[in-house]
């Protein structure tokens, strides 16, 4: 039986890149880009994006990836994971049904873990997201990196209300018009709006035993990449 989270995401699989463009005016396509040349750089011969949803960003991570690296994708909605297999590039990207609490690799396994757009739909308590990031730690060898994409909130606290604004007033009624979904895209609305600021999840990902945190903010901090080592 699946859970809530993830019929959710069963029924916006197919829609869910067209409505992602549209409500960033395809932004999350620059900005994922960015993410995983700041990740292909850190090297390494084995990378994991985890909650790789449609696959995107395991996408971009094949191409920056040397003929020696191995690039997995994990997320736990076998209809995501659907849409990410049919993709062209997806043939030299070992895809696996797994929750990004509990996943199924061996301490040390990778040199690289990528997230995109996902930390705010797990857990986000404080707590949850600390056992999520002590997960990708777990899966780290020591020295290797975790890059985190996401939206974020703005430090400008007028930009902020814009953004939120801006939030309110496109997020929802794209997700109906694209996704025949407005309850869906009501939760991520929410969930833009109300997930932590660049300085906390950075605080975050250390209380999870990550070192050398830092962040790049984009777009006057409506999103931002986080970088961490283990």
């Amino acid at each position: 039986m699946i859970s809530p989270l993830q019929k959710f995401y069963c029924d916006i699989s197919s829609a869910y890149e067209l409505v992602n463009h549209a409500m960033t005016l395809g932004l999350d396509v620059v900005w994922r880009r960015n993410a995983a040349r700041m990740a292909s750089a850190t090297g390494g011969a084995r990378w994991l994006d985890v909650c790789t949803g449609t696959g995107e960003m395991a996408v971009y991570l094949k191409r920056a990836a040397g003929q020696e690296t191995t690039v997995l994708a994990a997320d736990f909605s076998a209809a995501m994971l659907k849409m990410a297999t049919s993709k062209r590039e997806a043939s030299g990207i070992a895809f696996v049904l797994a929750d990004a609490q509990h996943l199924p690799f061996a301490d040390g396994t990778f040199d690289l873990v990528t997230t995109s757009y996902s930390t705010r739909n797990m857990d986000s308590s404080r707590g949850g997201l600390v056992k999520s990031f002590a997960e990708f730690h777990r899966i780290l060898r020591p020295g290797g990196h975790y890059v985190s994409l996401e939206t974020s909130q703005p430090p400008s606290r007028p930009i902020r209300c814009l953004f939120h604004l801006y939030v309110r007033l496109t997020v929802r009624p794209l997700g109906y018009i694209i996704a025949r979904s407005s309850a869906a895209y009501t939760y991520l609305s929410q969930t833009i709006r109300s997930f932590y600021t660049a300085e906390e999840l950075a605080a975050i990902l250390r209380r999870a035993g990550f070192a050398r945190v830092s962040f790049r903010r984009m777009m006057l901090g409506a999103a931002a990449i986080h970088t961490a080592v283990k």
